[in-house]
């Protein structure tokens, strides 16, 4: 395969999903479950991947290394942080678990931008999406001197490292709708995700319905 060198998958798996109601990384989802999805494009992709949990028993299934918050209880970051710990590669890509569009092209276009980078980050119209980004090695310690301060946004060490960002028109180049961002949090999310591919599904051909 042609795996994107030095760099490891990081899927992070650390939120309550307390607006869903229930483990979103483990909603049905295209003949498995949603993390399942997730795991299988990234394995595309790199050839190390890993997925940051403090609940790995829930996650068994899966074929990779699980490892937990080194920070427990400080959110995103922490497992951004956790990711690029273990990680053998130089950097990380790191995803959150509910994100089920991921775009392999944009992916590999972020990656070639980390020479000289600390972190190469997308912008979409929402803005910057840290949850979509590539970190190297030389974050850690700022990430740390953050958590140990009680910082948790993701952005707020920043400024301590060397930040590439992909912009929004370079973004839509590869994926128009910026579809690559789309996360799911409540129930309402996930039946809207369902129904837009069952609604894609019909409109296709019936050979092709049947083979879905």
């Amino acid at each position: 395969m042609n795996f994107i060198p030095d760099v490891t998958g990081v899927i992070l798996a650390g939120g309550q999903s307390s607006r869903m109601g229930s483990n979103k990384a483990l909603l049905p989802y295209r003949g498995g479950r949603f993390i399942e999805a997730i795991h299988r494009q990234m394995c595309e992709l790199f050839g190390e991947v890993l997925l940051v949990t403090n609940r790995p028993e829930q996650y068994s299934f899966l074929p990779c290394r699980t490892v937990p918050d080194l920070y427990p209880g400080l959110g995103a970051l922490a497992g951004l942080h956790s990711g690029l710990f273990h990680s053998a590669g130089e950097h990380i890509f790191a995803v959150a678990c509910d994100m089920p569009y991921l775009n392999n092209a944009l992916i590999r276009r972020l990656a070639a931008r980390r020479e000289g980078c600390d972190v190469v980050i997308p912008e979409s119209e929402a803005g910057l999406e840290p949850l979509h980004a590539i970190y190297g090695k030389a974050c850690l310690g700022p990430m740390e001197e953050a958590l140990e301060n009680n910082r948790k946004r993701i952005i707020s060490f920043f400024p301590e490292v060397r930040v590439s960002t992909l912009p929004r028109r370079e973004v839509a180049l590869l994926d128009p709708d910026f579809a690559s961002f789309s996360n799911i949090n409540t129930p309402g999310d996930y039946f809207k995700l369902r129904g837009a591919e069952l609604c894609s599904a019909c409109s296709q051909p019936a050979g092709l319905i049947a083979a879905l």
